[in-house]
């Protein structure tokens, strides 16, 4: 079963936002990873500026490499149909994992 995370607001400082998904949305990511069922989970975070892509990456390939076989990806955008069209593919996308998708409108 493909599971989302999605997280509202981050502090719009690259650092500080990470510190803050880290403190407070890690340990439930890895609680979604964990259940059996799960096959798939998407992180789906708010819109932000370039500098917040490297940390976002790392993210998804960090939590990608930590729990084969389960595919685990960071969508970011707002939501919208082109959002929704990211997740519709991610879910019919076994062979990706480990990625950092930007959803523009």
């Amino acid at each position: 079963m493909m599971r989302q995370l999605e997280v509202g607001l981050l502090p719009s400082a690259a650092l500080d936002a990470a510190g803050a998904f880290m403190a407070f949305h890690l340990e439930a990511a890895r609680a979604i990873l964990a259940d059996p069922h799960t096959t798939a989970l998407t992180i789906i975070l708010p819109p932000a500026a370039h500098d917040h892509r490297d940390w976002r990456l790392a993210l998804a390939r960090d939590l990608a490499r930590e729990a084969p076989p389960k595919r685990v990806n960071v969508v970011a955008g707002p939501a919208g149909e082109a959002r929704d069209a990211c997740l519709r593919f991610l879910s019919d996308a076994p062979g990706v994992t480990g990625q950092y998708l930007l959803c523009h409108e």
